[in-house]
């Protein structure tokens, strides 16, 4: 029988806060695991999230305390992941290391519960599900690649964090703003009932009505779910062509300015990632067309949060970058370009370590 709310543990606060306030404007009970100061927040003031809506000026703001469902906030040590029906992953890939969150990963296999990721670095789990890929040689793209050794590859899912959101300096850490509104794209589970429970919360948030004095709202950023496996793997041109090229030998741009600064070698390198796509397996038509993500990245006029991560000194941030490079090693394929940003995103974590 499908329960007419589900329960969803998220591990994430950022743009975990983003998938669960649409979960709760859809009705259903999301928790979050994150740092004290952002639970005592959560909990008593609600998850604020800012969103553009097309044809109105300004944001919306959406209080998660205002909506028909819940979002509730608890430190890692205090979650029971058997409690939830959905577990999704929502924190960059170095912080899994934490004992902690380590602790609550391997409660989390032990749960049996199904798990989404919404990292731009794919759990070493969902790999295992591209027929042909020697996930052990991918192991050193990874932070600490012995994190998911237990969690199963039938049980795990990616979804793509398309959506561009990040917390307002000078805002309390509860408050999300919305820069691109765009979707989360999802796999579909290996199993037919977890998939299920993906289409029914994909249906529930597309229904969903933000209710105004005056009317009721769409807003976006949905949930859509789809069959192929390679799907979220569009980000990875992305990544490629923008985030990660952000990253300069003494500072940082925009990602508008590294897509569009040189724009035939930001296609080149966007082609030739999706190219790769396809090499595993993928269907031209789950790549995301280069003009359509240029006009998007037109709006990105921050550095990417790698790149702001290496600028503060982070001596760990996710290597989409490495496992681009270390997968198409294994069809003999390489490109100078990406060559150079693995490279360069090397000495930044080399220099970070030794301060």
């Amino acid at each position: 029988m499908i329960p007419e709310t589900y329960k969803v543990l998220i591990l994430g606060a950022s743009y975990g806060s983003l998938l669960g306030v649409k979960l709760a404007m859809a009705k259903h009970a999301v928790q979050l695991v994150c740092l004290p100061e952002e639970a005592d927040l959560i909990n008593s003031e609600g998850a604020i999230v800012r969103f553009p809506i097309r044809g109105r000026d300004g944001l919306i703001e959406i209080c998660s305390r205002d909506l028909a469902g819940s979002v509730s906030a608890i430190g890692p040590e205090q979650a029971c992941p058997e409690d939830f029906d959905l577990v999704v992953l929502a924190m960059q890939e170095p912080q899994y290391r934490h004992p902690s969150i380590r602790n609550l990963l391997d409660r989390i296999s032990d749960s049996a519960r199904p798990c989404m990721s919404i990292m731009n670095m794919p759990p070493l789990p969902y790999l295992e599900r591209i027929s042909g890929l020697d996930t052990e040689a991918c192991r050193d793209c990874y932070a600490d690649a012995a994190v998911w050794d237990t969690l199963g590859s039938h049980l795990m899912t990616l979804c793509s964090p398309d959506p561009q959101a990040f917390r307002p300096p000078d805002q309390p850490v509860n408050v999300l703003q919305v820069r691109l509104p765009t979707n989360f794209k999802a796999a579909r589970f290996e199993s037919a009932e977890h998939t299920r429970m993906l289409r029914r919360l994909e249906s529930d948030i597309q229904d969903a009505r933000y209710e105004l004095p005056d009317e009721a709202i769409e807003v976006p950023v949905k949930l859509r779910v789809h069959d192929s496996v390679f799907v979220p793997m569009a980000k990875w041109s992305m990544l490629l062509a923008g985030n990660y090229r952000c990253i300069g030998p003494d500072g940082m741009r925009p990602i508008r300015d590294a897509v569009h600064q040189d724009l035939d070698e930001s296609r080149e390198i966007y082609e030739w990632v999706s190219r790769l796509c396809i090499s595993l397996g993928a269907d031209a038509t789950d790549m995301v067309p280069f003009d359509k993500y240029a006009r998007a990245a037109q709006f990105l006029v921050t550095p990417s949060s790698a790149a702001r991560a290496l600028a503060a000194g982070a001596p760990e941030i996710e290597r989409v970058d490495r496992l681009v490079q270390t997968i198409s090693a294994q069809h003999d394929l390489r490109h100078a370009a990406v060559d150079r940003i693995v490279a360069l995103v090397d000495a930044w974590l080399v220099r970070n370590r030794d301060q």
